[in-house]
């Protein structure tokens, strides 16, 4: 029926939303310093729970009830506490390492992602199970007749598809036409000239990691605000859709991780749907994809290939 294959691509589009958000985080990351920080899928959980943690215990009962004070202060509330996570891991883990061997920082990266992992499931209450996130948008559905069915569109899911593609508009806009973007992009093509030119790489780093975890921050709030609950296993899994979906659109490039987590997320909700094995086999397929386009163009759709200097 097309009702159901267009449900299924409104469903692919708010994930791939989500993952696109997520990757933006690992594709900075890399373009800067060339390291893959597995850490980063973490930094989005606990920007979700950073957020439920203020709505359930320092929000006021009247502010909960009205989705339009709750919504922007749970945002700030995972942006502040996502990007305080990323600045103390790339301050205490990483920059100690930027010299050493490149497996050293990548090791470091897992290290992280579990520690961090465990300490949500420690100290936050009846993090052992999933938890309730609270509904902080407009509740409802806008249903869109076609044919003999209908469409249902989430509010929850069109204010994330918006706010994940005005974001990564906004990201790729500071980068290409910003003093401090300018900045990234020289630390990018070589950091010790950078620094010969008047750039503080180590500024230049943080800012990076910072504006990774903002969005993945605000990624986790969205997250949990559009399907209800939370764990603390939502960081891997999305990690690996978010890294997966860079290295799918080329890998330090934004535009790339955007189309790739698209990308991402219409195999997913479509294979489920329409491939054998149906929603049991679509991480095998989202694989499969990556696989054959790397394969035929190993830098991904948006990457250039390498030149090695003589």
């Amino acid at each position: 029926m097309l009702s159901t294959l267009l449900s299924q691509i409104v469903n692919g589009l708010v994930l791939g939303s989500l993952i696109g958000l997520i990757a933006l985080g690992y594709t900075m990351v890399y373009g800067i310093i060339q390291l893959i920080n597995f850490a980063h899928g973490e930094v989005f959980m606990v920007g979700a729970y950073g957020a439920l943690a203020m709505f359930t215990y320092l929000l006021p009962t009247f502010i909960q009830q009205q989705w339009y004070f709750a919504l922007p202060l749970l945002l700030i509330a995972g942006a502040v506490v996502s990007v305080g996570v990323a600045v103390a891991m790339e301050r205490f883990a990483y920059r100690p390492l930027r010299n050493a061997p490149k497996l050293a920082p990548l090791i470091t990266s897992l290290g992280v992602s579990i520690a961090l992992q465990e300490v949500i499931r420690v100290f936050y209450p009846g993090a052992t199970a999933a938890i309730p996130f609270p509904n902080i948008f407009i509740p409802g559905t806008w249903t869109i007749s076609v044919g003999d069915g209908v469409v249902p569109i989430k509010y929850s899911g069109i204010l994330l598809v918006v706010v994940a593609l005005v974001l990564a508009y906004a990201l790729n806009m500071f980068v290409e036409r910003s003093r401090m973007g300018r900045a990234m992009r020289a630390t990018s093509q070589d950091r010790d000239v950078a620094r010969l030119m008047g750039i503080n790489p180590d500024r230049v780093i943080v800012l990076t990691f910072a504006l990774g975890a903002l969005l993945a921050g605000i990624g986790g709030v969205l997250y949990g605000g559009f399907y209800t609950n939370i764990n603390i296993d939502i960081g891997f899994q999305n990690g690996i859709f978010a890294f997966t979906a860079a290295v799918l659109g080329g890998i330090g490039n934004i535009r790339g991780a955007v189309v790739g987590g698209l990308a991402i997320g219409l195999i997913k909700s479509l294979a489920g749907q329409y491939m054998p094995g149906g929603s049991a086999y679509d991480y095998v397929w989202i694989f499969v994809v990556l696989i054959v386009v790397l394969v035929f163009r190993p830098q991904g759709f948006f990457g250039e290939t390498e030149r090695v200097r003589a």
